[in-house]
């Protein structure tokens, strides 16, 4: 059966928060805050959406009903997804499949976070732990410590790319340091503040090379997407904004992730790599094809070692892409013009929203200073622990369009 092409006509979303800060909102406000807004820029009503794909990780089941029925109560089908980090990704690569699939013409991906503050913690004690396969290989290689498990993962990467390929401390510095004054120009995120590399590079340390100042915060936050077929979009007159979603894919472990001795592929990085090579090939475009990114840099470690498993620059080159200045304005590509998780904030169910949120508004124009000049190709990617990596192409390309031309 012959797929059909899959539009993001509109996205919304909120600013996202430090927990706690809004103590008088919950998850549905959130959630209804970024949902209304997403209706708003499809200049759609609710009662055209056909069904619902929502993502949180911390709540109980059917949350995502209870967010959505703030919206409307029209007794759409409702999807709760989990995935960690990548759930908001999840969340867009599901809907994405009911439209492409001819299921519905219109379909709502929201993804909302309440978060507890502190370092992230498993729920329940009494049961096998996601992590603990992932943890016992990595233990194997390195010792592990008293310190936050996750941040551990994404040190023990960067250590290994430093022990591999000779990338410094300051490399991973750098990338605070550019996504924190990225973010200075982000009204939705969560920091705003620019810092000196001295700073970052100062802050209290976490984990190995990464300080508090490379590490994303935990936040409260929503965002949404309305996904829609190209039948939906021309009745609807929509052709000006809707972003062609170009291709999309999710990987999960393979037996490299435990069997290679590598605390790089333990954290993820085959599986961004086999996404991303899956993409590449199915869309005929290439890395070098893209002009903006929204990369998953739960930590500045992870960010670097993406560039690699992603094709931005060669393998065991990222120190150089850094120095060169290739990972943001004037340089080859920009990586995290939001800001990314370290400064927008990291609220896991959203964060794939935001990213794509982020994306299609650089598509169109509308960043306003963190606009990414020439912007004609965006790439997505989401990783979550456990494991799942989702990437994803955009483009403003609708037939017919001034930019078909792609």
């Amino acid at each position: 059966m012959m797929k059909r092409s899959v539009y993001v006509i509109g996205v919304g979303l909120t600013k996202f928060m430090k927990p706690g800060r809004r103590a008088n909102l919950c998850y549905p406000d959130f959630a209804k805050e970024a949902a209304n807004k997403a209706l708003q820029d499809a200049n759609i009503k609710y009662e055209a959406v056909q069904q619902a794909v929502v993502g949180y990780v911390y709540g109980d089941s059917t949350c995502g009903q209870r967010a959505v029925y703030e919206v409307g109560l029209t007794g759409i089908p409702v999807f709760n997804v989990h995935n960690n980090g990548s759930t908001g990704s999840t969340a867009v690569y599901l809907a994405k499949q009911v439209v492409e699939s001819g299921n519905a013409d219109c379909v709502l991906a929201l993804g909302f976070e309440k978060m507890e503050r502190g370092s992230l913690s498993l729920k329940y004690s009494d049961r096998a732990s996601p992590f603990e396969r992932h943890i016992a290989e990595m233990a194997k290689i390195t010792a592990i410590r008293n310190e936050p498990i996750t941040a551990q993962f994404f040190a023990n990467a960067g250590k290994e790319h430093m022990e591999k390929y000779g990338s410094k401390p300051e490399h991973f510095a750098k990338i605070a340091w550019k996504n924190h004054k990225h973010s200075v120009n982000n009204p939705n995120a969560q920091f705003r503040e620019e810092y000196t590399l001295e700073q970052i590079m100062n802050s209290p340390q976490v984990s190995g090379v990464l300080t508090k100042l490379q590490c994303c915060p935990t936040s409260d936050g929503a965002g949404a997407a309305i996904l829609a077929s190209e039948q939906f979009v021309r009745r609807h007159g929509l052709e000006r904004q809707a972003v062609e979603i170009v291709g999309m894919e999710m990987a999960t472990d393979t037996e490299s992730s435990f069997e290679d001795k590598s605390l790089m592929k333990i954290a993820g990085y085959d599986m961004t790599r086999l996404a991303s090579e899956r993409l590449f090939a199915k869309s005929g475009y290439k890395p070098q094809d893209v002009q903006v990114v929204e990369l998953h840099d739960c930590f500045s470690a992870n960010e670097l070692v993406t560039y690699e498993a992603l094709g931005l620059c060669g393998e065991g080159k990222a120190g150089e892409f850094i120095d060169r200045g290739d990972n943001t304005y004037g340089g080859k590509f920009v990586i995290n013009p939001s800001g990314g998780l370290i400064s927008k904030g990291h609220p896991l169910g959203a964060t794939g929203l935001a990213q794509c949120a982020e994306l299609c508004w650089q598509l169109r124009g509308l960043a306003e200073k963190r606009q990414v000049a020439g912007a004609e190709l965006a790439l997505q990617h989401t990783v979550g622990l456990g494991g799942a990596a989702v990437v994803a192409l955009y483009r403003l390309c609708f037939p017919g369009s001034t930019k078909a031309k792609l």
